[in-house]
């Protein structure tokens, strides 16, 4: 039983009512259903609701008294009373609130046969959907039975009692409208009661006081609240669009509107949308919860549409769902919250506007707005009214989300079982095997080549196919020998400058320092910046000097930048010295800010080299993570007993929010001469009661000439077990190079949920037929955007 109410709970707050279309008149419900309001003196608004799609919280209420018993009173007149129902059982039903919700039911489906609309609508049928959860909630195991049973018995309650005419339907609607001057409120009222209830002019602001228009549409009361039109956001109009808030806001105090209705032109819509300060200044003064019951009245709607860059006039539903996109953009920021969406609804109120056979108007896309207009407020009222009866006691907050986010276990085990690196002042790994580059014939191979003759451009231009081909082979074969020959003689140096330390380390400071002292600043090379028509680009600022003092530090070019912009995205750090004779640190980072982000992202590592064979290193790594930041400590020691043999074990301790995970793994290394390695790894992370376990079997095939030349072939097979669900996985990857100017990297993987990647690149200076794959490509998805357009055409 519990675990069946605990369902229905998740299927109310994680399944939305309806999408936010709004082109279609069944999609245009919004996800987040009103309830009612009370707009306190401090601007802040209580607010509860049925439907809470993306908001991780069991639906609530928060009424003041005046509110709710007008509600309760009013859903009252619904109770179906046959005339041999006794006093005590009438009460008994009033007090139900499985009954309640009901007679609740018959009323909607009463008013859906009054308003001429199916039960098989979308929209409909998803409300229906959404009070028969409401219902399995507060029914108990013994009603269970039932609950199913009452759906069908509503529907034919509904038609009897509409056909008879009784009893009579007490159903209003309270609307609130909202918008600058000039955007159609008083026409879209006159519109909506078909006769003239407010003044419109078109050359001057038609509405200057807060006052109610009250009339029947199709049989039900409607109670709409004009309000002045708010001026375009500036500092100027910003006290007199806060005074006209504050009276709106005291007018509705006593009794809140069931719906807020806010403005917009749709033909006046572009992307320089400049009315955001005025979204805040709403969200201020009338409190966040104003746009629960809030719907987006797009005026104007049968417009001529833009062209595009075709130089064809843009596809309608497009232009709307754009301009739609941009204002719900602005008042996610207002709000501080991209979980709220708000339904739209498209309105045309010209006496031009197209007709149907009835005489009522029609949009573009043949939608009849009057009766979606209806449709919504409906469907919002009476979920309001059932999310009343429910009495949630759970708030709902909009605003910044205060949900702690978790960290994945799986992604912090992989991170912990990766192998690290602590580059050294020569840029290469500190703990680099020696037997890749240590060699024990005394003389090297370079040296006994023969003297080769370097060709002019002209002789090589005279040398046959295949003359050229065996000399660029040649020289192919030179360079590889002279780069084996450069690492060798490096790791010697290195070796010795070891060796001299420890015999004299007051001498070879003083070395070192008159070395330092001979370097002089080298110009590294300019970074690419994007093209630029201007003449004044400063190219210059992303020239950066290398100096003897370790630290390089460059700027991050944004790549897409405009035109003559600075194009400055962030800063990066980079450094690696040698503290002593067995210490080394190394600092990489890169932080970058704009208006609203910062972010940053480093790696510090520290190393100690034990003359015995063993590497003991502990490093920091910070990384911004939305507002957060997570911290991880991580240690490694590495144990070198043989050549061919290295035993590793890893500590980390990662800080996220108030939470710490601790992690921990086993690694062995087993090299097979110099082209063959295996490697094995096992690892734990644990978290606040989660804990995932992983390991992993890989074997490394290497090239010839490696480490000269990266070529490699390595085959993984991995297993992860967490939350009692084991996942096994294979990867496979492999660096080659084919030629002297063309290179292949192939990666692939599959796991044992059936989901996997191929990946294939290439590269290449001569053989430029891989072009067309390219080529292809970008036909092949020409072609399937065609088909789409023309599908969504249809």
């Amino acid at each position: 039983m519990n675990s069946l109410k605990d369902w229905i709970s998740s299927q109310l707050v994680s399944m939305p009512l309806v999408s936010p279309r709004p082109l279609s008149g069944s999609d245009s419900f919004f996800r987040e259903e009103p309830c009612n309001e009370e707009f306190d003196d401090q601007g802040a608004a209580h607010s509860s609701t049925l439907v809470t799609p993306r908001i991780r919280s069991a639906p609530s209420t928060s009424f003041n008294s005046d509110r709710e018993n007008q509600s309760d009173q009013s859903l009252q007149h619904v109770v179906v009373q046959n005339s041999d129902h006794s006093h005590n059982r009438s009460d008994k039903k009033k007090m139900d609130p499985l009954v309640r919700i009901d007679d609740l039911q018959v009323k909607f489906l009463r008013l859906l046969l009054r308003l001429g609309l199916s039960q098989n609508n979308v929209l409909v049928a998803k409300v229906l959907y959404r009070i028969h959860l409401a219902t399995l909630i507060r029914a108990e195991e013994s009603d269970l039975k039932r609950v199913n049973l009452r759906s069908d018995r509503a529907r034919a309650v509904a038609a009897e009692q509409e056909a008879s005419g009784l009893p009579e339907m007490d159903f209003s609607l309270r609307i609130l409208v909202l918008g600058k001057t000039g955007v159609g409120k008083s026409a879209t009222i006159n519109s909506i009661f078909d006769q003239t209830k407010t003044e419109t002019n078109p050359f001057r602001p038609g509405t200057d006081r807060i006052r109610e228009v009250v009339g029947t549409v199709n049989g039900i009361k409607v109670t709409i609240i004009d309000t002045p039109g708010f001026l375009p956001s500036s500092t100027v109009n910003f006290r007199r669009n806060k005074k006209i808030m504050l009276s709106v806001k005291k007018f509705i105090r006593k009794s809140p509107p069931d719906i807020v209705l806010f403005f917009e032109r749709l033909d006046l819509m572009t992307s320089n949308y400049n009315d955001f300060s005025l979204l805040k200044q709403i969200t201020k003064v009338f409190g966040p919860a104003v746009w629960f019951n809030t719907i987006l009245v797009m005026t104007h709607s049968s417009l001529v549409l833009p062209e595009g860059p075709d130089g064809y006039p843009v596809n309608y539903e497009s232009y709307v769902r754009q301009s739609t996109d941009m204002v719900q953009h602005y008042i996610h920021q207002a709000v501080s919250d991209s979980r709220l969406e708000n339904p739209v609804l498209l309105v045309e109120n010209h006496p031009q506007c197209r007709k149907n056979i009835a005489g009522e108007k029609i949009l573009p896309n043949g939608q009849v707005w009057k009766s979606q207009f209806l449709l919504l407020c409906i469907c919002s009222k009476v979920l309001s009214d059932v999310n009343i009866l429910m009495k949630f006691q759970d708030s709902i907050h909009l605003g910044p989300s205060n949900a702690t986010h978790v960290p994945s276990l799986p992604h912090l085990l992989s991170s912990l079982l990766r192998h690290r690196t602590t580059i050294g002042p020569s840029g290469g790994d500190v703990g680099v095997d020696e037997s890749l580059v240590s060699d024990a014939e005394d003389e090297d191979e370079y040296d006994q080549l023969p003297p080769i003759r370097i060709l002019t451009k002209s002789q090589f231009e005279r040398l046959t196919k295949s003359q050229k081909k065996d000399y660029l082979d040649e020289l192919d074969y030179r360079e590889t020998l002279y780069l084996k020959k450069q690492l060798k003689e490096e790791y010697r140096r290195q070796m010795e400058i070891m060796l001299s330390k420890e015999k004299n380390t007051a001498s070879d400071d003083n070395s070192d320092s008159q070395q330092a002292s001979q370097v002089e600043a080298v110009l590294l090379p300019d970074m690419e910046v994007p093209p630029s028509f201007g003449s004044n680009w400063p190219a210059h600022r992303y020239r950066c000097l290398l100096t003897s003092d370790q630290w390089i530090m460059r700027p991050v070019l944004d790549s897409h930048g405009w035109d003559n912009d600075v194009g400055l995205d962030g800063v990066s750090l980079e450094t690696a010295m040698q503290v002593n004779r067995n210490v080394f640190t190394s600092v990489s980072g890169q932080m970058s800010k704009d208006k609203q982000d910062f972010s940053i992202q480093s790696e510090c590592a520290a190393a100690y080299l034990d003359p015995n064979g063993t590497t003991y290193s502990v490093g920091l790594d910070v990384q911004s993570a939305s507002k957060d930041t997570i911290y991880t400590l991580h240690s490694n020691a590495k144990l070198r007993k043989l050549w061919h043999n290295v035993a590793e074990s890893g500590f980390s301790l990662t800080s996220f929010g108030n939470k710490y995970y601790i992690g921990g793994k086993l690694e062995d290394t087993i090299s097979v001469g110099k082209r063959l390695k295996f490697v094995m790894n096992v690892g734990q992370m644990m978290g606040p009661e989660q804990v995932a376990y992983g390991g992993g079997v890989e074997a490394t095939l290497r090239g010839r000439d490696y480490p000269v030349r990266n070529d490699n072939v390595s085959l993984m097979m991995t297993v992860l077990s967490f939350n009692k669900e084991m996942v096994l996985g294979g990867n496979l990857q492999s660096e080659s190079r084919l030629g002297r100017n063309m290179s292949v990297s192939v990666n692939a993987n599959l796991n044992s949920r059936r989901m996997g990647k191929i990946s294939i690149k290439t590269s290449s200076t001569d053989h430029l037929q891989f072009s067309m794959v390219a080529a292809f490509t970008i036909f092949w998805a020409l072609l399937r955007k065609k088909d789409v357009k023309s599908t969504s055409d249809e």
